[in-house]
């Protein structure tokens, strides 16, 4: 407390009122975007979509002749390509979960993991926390606590933003970015891996547990392998849709385009992402045709997704029912004397 004088004991100085003021202002919108996620997500969806509809003002016609130029082996080649990153990116958390000291069945684990896609329609984060809540509701007992779930996302994550600052140099061109820049990317996702590896050697806590995927060079070489199977997959994808639509792009332009929809992906846009970043990155190409890519790269990733989801909601409707049959039988059978 300070004296009568005004000077407070100790000689601390008190904290400015514009500091402190930023720090309440701060938590308040801190406090608003969790309470409001939903309705922010549904208002930067529609923001984005208005953005995207006025670009395209006038050029209607482009924009459905690149949509129908799309053929339908091309369409169903990219809804398999979704699943297989669907696929590998679920083995890649089913390795992560079963370094941390979880014994949940495969299939189980994979139901769980279909839960994301309905909650990335949204935002990205959304599809990660109905995953762990998934997964924690039909398997609390074989699967490890909520700390671990989440710690044990970081090594996948990490690996992305890894690939993702490897390629981030295709983003110079179409972005006008320094040169410089995806140097300086690459050796702060470097620097903040070899801290998450320092933070896996420790144990005692549930949090460290996690990351034990990336103890070992195996798990985390076998890691990183299902996660190159999914990012060179969508990759592939991407490729495909924007030549389906008329859109001279090269590898690296596809690439650029996923890099876009993952950081654009961690903003409440909600399905306008894929339109948004093949525009951001292709629109001097062509705007209709850069926006007709996007808009299929969203379609076909969502019915990829929810063929997927679609799996997972039959295996365990089937898994209820050999249940329900087992014990029916069970009651039936005659009890000995």
């Amino acid at each position: 407390m300070p004296d009568a004088g005004g000077e407070p004991i100790g000689g601390q100085s008190p904290r400015p009122r514009g500091a402190s003021r930023l720090a309440e202002l701060t938590a308040r919108l801190r406090d608003f975007g969790r309470r409001r996620r939903t309705l922010i997500a549904v208002v930067g969806s529609l923001a984005t979509a208005a953005v995207l509809a006025f670009l395209l003002a006038g050029r209607r016609h482009e924009f459905a002749a690149a949509l129908s130029g799309a053929s339908a082996g091309v369409l169903v080649g990219t809804v398999l390509l979704q699943i297989v990153a669907l696929l590998a990116r679920s083995e890649a958390w089913h390795l992560s979960i079963q370094a941390a000291g979880g014994t949940v069945d495969r299939r189980v684990l994979y139901r769980a993991s279909s839960m994301q896609v309905l909650g990335s329609v949204l935002n990205t984060q959304l599809g990660v926390a109905a995953r762990i809540a998934a997964l924690r509701r039909s398997s609390p007992a074989v699967s490890p606590q909520v700390p671990t779930l989440i710690a044990a996302e970081f090594p996948i994550l990490t690996v992305e933003a890894m690939l993702a600052a490897i390629a981030s140099f295709t983003l110079v061109g179409p972005l006008n970015l320094p040169w410089w820049l995806p140097i300086i990317g690459l050796a702060l996702v470097g620097a903040a891996s070899a801290g998450l590896r320092q933070l896996a050697l420790r144990k005692g806590r549930e949090l460290w547990r996690g990351l034990a995927v990336v103890r070992s060079l195996s798990g985390g070489s076998r890691l990183i392998g299902f996660m190159l199977v999914a990012v060179f997959a969508q990759i592939f994808r991407n490729w495909l849709l924007l030549h389906a639509v008329g859109v001279d792009a090269s590898v690296l332009d596809a690439t650029a385009v996923l890099i876009a929809v993952v950081t654009l992906g961690q903003l409440p846009v909600g399905p306008s992402a894929g339109a948004a970043a093949a525009v951001l990155i292709l629109g001097s190409n062509g705007v209709a045709a850069a926006a007709a890519a996007g808009v299929l790269m969203t379609v076909t990733g969502t019915v990829g997704g929810l063929c997927f989801a679609g799996w997972a909601g039959a295996d365990r409707l089937s898994s209820v029912i050999s249940r329900a049959r087992l014990r029916r039988a069970r009651a039936r059978a005659p009890r000995p004397r």
